[in-house]
Order: C-alpha cells, then structure tokens, then sequence
C-alpha cells in the first residue's frame, strides 16, 4: 500500500464509524421514542383512561389474541381485505402508469388533460361511494373500485410531475439518433421519474387502503372496516386498536415493498 492510499484509508475510517455511529444513535431514539409511548400509553390506560374508550397496549394484545386472531370470521375477514388492498393497489398501479405516461407524454396532453385529472383528484370520493354502490354492488368488486379511485390519482399526478422535469434536450437528441417510443420511455422518461413514481406509488397505496376501508365501513357485512365498525359501535376498544394495529402491519409492509423497489431502480443515483 503507497502512502497515498494508506492516508485515504484514514480519512475514510473515522468517517465510516462516524456514519455508523449516527445511524445506530438513529435507530435507538426511534425505538426509545416508541418505548416510551407505549410506556405512556399503558400507564394511562391502567391508571386515568375510561375504560369503555380507551385500553392499554397490554389489553390490545390480549384482544389480539383472544378475541381478533382466535375468532375465524375475523381472521377471513383480514385476509378478504388484504387480498381487495393488493388487486386495488396494482390497479391503481397500472391504470396509473398508463394514464400519467399517456398524459405526460406531451405538452399538448399535459395543457389538455392534466388540469381534469386534477379536477377529479380534488373531488372528495366518499361523497361518490353512492354512486360506487349502485354500479357495483356491495361485495368485493365495490371495495376494490372504491380503492382504485382512491390510488390510481396520486401515481397519476406524481408520473406526470417525473415526466415534466425531463430536459427537452433529451427528447430531441433521442428523436434526431431515431430512438423509438419504447426507447425514450425506458431510457429517457423512466430514470428522470423514478423518485417522483415511488413518491406516488408510496401515496397511492395508502389512499388504496383508505378507500377499501371506507367502503367496508359504510357499506360491507365483511372485512376489517365492517368489524371495526362493529366493536367502535358496542363501545370495546381493545379489539377496535388491535384490528387498527392490523391495519397499520397492513400499510408497513405494504410500504416495505415499493421501498424495496425503489432501492432496486434507484441503485444508479448513489
């Protein structure tokens, strides 16, 4: 090793304890805070909290057990919405790319079509569950519409922002050297709207969930909103927050998913 390459091994060994150091103090206040919540939250639900509307953690994982995951007709249930959350979810995904591509393509699409995309993005949906009733019913096909109205706008809208930050440059040197479609898209629109996608993809699967709740909770005899409705109307908070914590696991693997995938198409940037 010359001494060149000994000094730059130097200087890269504090720094990488020092990143080392600064992701672990990172992680362990995440979990001192959430410790401590929960520590709240339990003193508080034993000693102050009324009973009839709140209950410890300790009385949350006991109903999660004994009453959520013990109890067959919840346990279908869960899985009945979890499998309406992932078709809703890719729906919205490929509607969504669709769309925001054929929007976004062009400045003309973009003038003409984007201010009614965001016209209808701007609508309240449970205003239009109604409406979703009357043209699908109150099964499955219903809480799966529901969902996509929900998702399918944010990826959308976060497609045709990655789109419009594109230099022009690009296109033209692609368009003079006879690129094709395919190729300006893959090579060109892609990259550019990688962070911008996963932004929407991120946004679009926590509307899906939302909308798919909403809609087992005004409309459905099944599901997690259907029985969530159930225990928040006869007043038994423990099932209510452990079916809550259901639905929260739900969103974080959900979310851990398009993060994987986003550190899959965005190795390129580091």
């Amino acid at each position: 090793m010359t001494a060149a390459q000994a000094d730059a091994a130097a200087r890269r060994a504090p720094a990488a304890r020092q990143g080392f150091s600064y992701a672990t103090r990172v992680r362990l206040t995440r979990w001192i805070i959430f410790a401590g919540l929960l520590l709240a939250w339990e003193v508080y639900g034993q000693t102050l909290a009324n009973p009839r509307l709140i209950s410890p953690p300790s009385g949350v994982l006991y109903a999660l057990f004994s009453e959520i995951l013990a109890d067959s007709r919840i346990v279908t249930a869960i899985f009945e919405s979890f499998r309406e959350v992932i078709v809703a979810y890719v729906a919205s995904i490929v509607l969504g790319l669709a769309i925001g591509l054929g929007v976004g393509w062009s400045n003309f699409g973009r003038r003409s079509f984007f201010p009614i995309v965001l016209l209808l993005y701007a609508i309240p949906q449970v205003i239009l569950l109604p409406l979703f009733v009357l043209i699908f019913g109150i099964g499955p096909a219903c809480k799966i519409a529901f969902g996509i109205s929900h998702g399918v706008f944010p990826i959308i809208v976060n497609v045709i922002a990655g789109m419009r930050n594109v230099n022009p440059l690009y296109l033209r040197s692609a368009a003079s050297m006879g690129g094709s479609a395919v190729d300006v898209a893959r090579h060109i629109y892609f990259p550019h709207m990688v962070p911008s996608l996963f932004t929407g993809l991120r946004l679009g699967m926590t509307m899906t969930l939302l909308g798919v709740i909403l809609a087992e909770l005004y409309v459905s005899t099944q599901g997690i909103g259907y029985w969530t409705k159930v225990y928040a109307e006869t007043f038994d908070p423990a099932p209510l927050l452990a079916l809550i914590a259901v639905l929260a696991l739900m969103a974080i693997i959900l979310n851990s998913l398009v993060r994987v995938g986003e550190r899959r198409f965005t190795r390129w940037r580091n």
